[in-house]
């Protein structure tokens, strides 16, 4: 019995989070920003048609803006994360064995579920989430997560299957009939880069791919092909991962709205990138070794001179504690900041990443500061989830609006995480 993968995939997801609290943006062409506004990284289907690209910078398209009415929105990352886990929660009560892919994408396994019509059951998870989040929904089923993937392709690009293409349902011909017309670069795992490579040898689209030899071009690539070559062939290579892995590596930085030119407020970014990264840090329960911190001026300026710098610097003990990180990064900045330079970007990254299973405190630290450390951090944290994102936060943060942060001028307000944003209904 072939096995039932389904992937879930909220269309056109930022947009769609934005028309869910503004029916005005239903029909119209909207454009979701990237940070500070800088390009746009979701388009509603009519800002596609108009000629929108993803990732295109906003000054290539700002013409389009004006002589079409296209509506652009600033990113609003905590309205997404919030929506997405309200969809994700939806999907846990259908099925137990789920793997969240992406912020708007989720795999689960239906196998031996509801044989005879696993379509129908499958459209009553499309009517739940619009329903209980208004969000529209594809899903794609197949023998496995490979086809699943391309199932869901199919159902997005072809209103004939009301938001649902289930491959376990065709017979060999259809299914061969559809991945013939999907380009191999569209095939998960593929992508640009090695579609050049397949096309030279005569693999041209996902079926060419699915009746190749899996053992010769695994020999000839170093991506694992011939597992995605049995994906397609309905063997199962990929497995759900239920548990999601810790990142290795947390990054977080930004471009400035407007250039820095003081210590003092270089630092005052650097400090809230620590801030944002020691969180990240701390809701996968890991700890750091290694602090990593780099500045820069615009690299495309050439009427100014130009300066980059980075530091590394090695931690005398694991953590994920808010005040070390930024007591280390503040040394750091002091290293390598050059008066008379105006800065465009800084970041930040923790590496040498472990698990709290891993952690392993210093021989000659004190285990009660250690645990005031600890329980000094769950509390700033457990403040934060219950009464909104930085109600408490280090002094050295400085929250009030500074010149250099987020151009967010068209920002949605936190509808669902935030009680001042709270819908009022007249």
């Amino acid at each position: 019995m072939n096995r039932s993968i389904v992937l879930v995939d909220c269309n056109n997801f930022y947009v769609s989070c934005e028309r869910v609290f503004n029916p005005k943006l239903k029909n119209k062409p909207v454009v979701v920003l990237s940070n500070n506004d800088g390009c746009a990284v979701a388009r509603s289907e009519e800002a596609k048609v108009l000629g929108v690209g993803m990732g295109e910078p906003w000054f290539q398209f700002k013409d389009l803006v004006k002589k079409h009415n296209i509506i652009t929105c600033s990113s609003n990352y905590a309205l997404y994360a919030d929506m997405s886990d309200r969809v994700i929660s939806i999907l846990s009560e259908f099925s137990p064995n789920q793997e969240i892919y992406s912020i708007d994408e989720c795999f689960l396994d239906l196998t031996g579920f509801c044989r005879d019509d696993l379509t129908n059951y499958t459209q009553k998870i499309c009517s739940c989430i619009q329903q209980q989040t208004g969000l529209p929904v594809c899903i794609g089923i197949g023998a496995s997560k490979t086809l699943a993937k391309l199932a869901n392709h199919i159902a997005k690009k072809n209103s004939s299957f009301q938001s649902i293409c289930n491959f376990n349902t065709m017979t060999v011909q259809e299914q061969n009939k559809w991945l013939h017309k999907i380009k191999v670069r569209k095939v998960w795992g593929i992508g640009k880069q090695f579609a050049p490579k397949l096309r030279q040898i005569g693999i041209y689209n996902a079926s060419d791919l699915k009746h190749a030899n899996p053992r010769i071009l695994n020999l000839q690539f170093s991506i694992p092909l011939k597992k995605t070559i049995y994906e397609l062939n309905n063997i199962v290579c990929f497995e759900l991962e239920e548990t999601t892995t810790p990142k290795k590596q947390i990054i977080c930085s930004r471009s400035f709205r407007v250039l820095i030119t003081s210590f003092k407020n270089l630092e005052q970014s650097i400090i809230l990138y620590v801030s944002h990264a020691a969180e990240k840090l701390r809701r996968q329960n890991s700890y750091t070794r290694s602090i990593y911190i780099y500045i820069r001026t615009s690299p495309f300026n050439k009427k100014e001179s130009c300066y980059a710098n980075s530091i590394s610097i090695p931690l005398p003990e694991q953590t994920n504690n808010t005040l070390i990180l930024i007591r280390f990064a503040s040394f750091g900045l002091r290293k390598i900041y050059r008066n008379g330079y105006k800065y465009q970007k800084a970041g930040v990254l923790l590496s040498k990443i472990v698990s709290g299973k891993e952690y392993q405190p210093d021989l000659f630290s004190k285990k009660e500061e250690q645990e005031k450390s600890d329980n000094l951090m769950i509390v700033l944290d457990q403040i934060n989830t219950l009464m909104g994102k930085k109600m408490l936060a280090v002094a050295a943060e400085d929250i009030t609006p500074q010149p250099w942060k987020m151009r967010q001028s068209n920002r949605s307000p936190g509808y669902t995480t935030s009680w001042n944003d709270l819908m009022v209904v007249n």
